[in-house]
């Protein structure tokens, strides 16, 4: 009697019928959509669970006004309770309770906010005093797919000021499907503070810079953008041209063309910019891909004058700020008065006129 173990060995792919691959693809995204929704159900029931626990100790304390003595011998007789359980530190506790008066209504919580992981929220709690503004940065967390460390990082940079407010002209440059996502891609201004001080530096070290920082500048440009590269080489009738960077945006499908100026904006940067994006459409570009986009980020600029300079552009355009710290205040969205004619012609026959 043979008493030797016997291994099965999987038949070679090679045997297996012509439609075997198309099964074990379909097969695969059953089991990843799984796994997803697995994972996703047992934060909702943990987050739950949080929230319950968190409401229990608001009720009790409102109710008999104890101190968080109780809350330091809840968290022992927990951990004796349920040896294998974590998560019910002293300080957890207290989240669980921040995180139920941050969130008071369980319909809500189940529907929106636990789609977060609990670290999140503990980020959001530790962030943020106002409701509106920690459920929009919630929103924005889930939509755009923030880790924790990148949504804190958002917070402090103050993103939701920024967000979607680069002079553009996409609204009439672009289909309404493609323009609200275009914008909403964009912030003003950008937040260069990952380079230290950028006191004196030429357009070309700020590129440089920024490419040998291209995670940070991913996050700051945010979520769809993928980098292509630096100086890129564009030919048009035998004579070069040099695009600072590169990107390419998945969700937009097209290339953003990105021209970076260490002064204030000048008008007559609009000009090179759409030759570029026009050389980009015209060689790089494929069949189905969407027309290119192009972005100038000036050290600073007056709004309304470069809305002025704008006018009259057919092609995606966007003219935004950047900065290596954020003030105390940031620039207001928009100007309190607008200037008069006069003032706005000096200003544009200034910037048209300078190198």
């Amino acid at each position: 009697m043979n008493d030797k173990p016997r291994f099965e060995s999987a038949p070679a792919r090679s045997s297996l019928p012509a439609w075997y691959p198309e099964l074990l693809d379909r097969v695969s995204v059953h089991v990843a959509t799984g796994h997803r929704r697995a994972v996703t159900a047992a934060n909702r029931e943990m987050l739950a669970s949080y929230w319950s626990i968190g409401q229990e100790i608001l009720k009790r304390q409102h109710e008999e006004g104890w101190g968080t003595k109780v809350i330091d011998r809840l968290s022992t007789d927990l951990k004796t309770r349920f040896p294998g359980a974590t998560g019910y530190s002293p300080r957890n506790l207290k989240y669980m309770r921040a995180f139920a008066a941050a969130w008071p209504d369980p319909t809500f919580v189940q529907r929106t906010v636990a789609q977060l992981p609990w670290r999140h929220h503990v980020a959001l709690l530790d962030k943020l005093d106002d409701a509106e503004l920690r459920l929009w940065y919630a929103a924005a967390a889930v939509e755009r797919g923030w880790s924790r460390d990148v949504l804190a990082l958002h917070i402090d940079a103050r993103f939701h000021e920024r967000s979607g407010k680069a002079v553009t002209t996409f609204v009439t440059a672009m289909p309404p499907e493609q323009s609200d996502l275009a914008q909403q891609a964009t912030c003003d201004p950008y937040l260069f503070d990952f380079l230290g001080s950028t006191e004196g530096w030429r357009e070309r070290e700020l590129e440089q810079k920024l490419v040998e920082h291209v995670g940070k500048f991913l996050i700051e440009l945010g979520q769809g953008f993928a980098f292509v590269g630096q100086q890129v080489r564009l030919e048009l009738d035998g004579e070069e041209f040099f695009c600072d960077l590169l990107f390419y945006h998945l969700e937009l499908r097209c290339y953003v063309v990105v021209e970076l100026k260490a002064v204030k904006f000048n008008a007559a940067f609009l000009g090179q910019l759409g030759l570029y994006m026009a050389v980009v459409d015209d060689v790089l570009a494929k069949e189905g891909d969407k027309p290119t986009i192009g972005l100038l980020l000036c050290r600073n600029k007056k709004k309304v004058v470069a809305e002025y300079a704008l006018k009259g552009f057919k092609a995606p355009i966007g003219v935004a700020e950047w900065t290596d710290a954020i003030n105390s205040s940031l620039p207001e969205e928009f100007e309190s008065a607008l200037p008069s004619v006069a003032e706005l012609e000096a200003e544009l026959s200034s910037t048209a006129g300078e190198d």
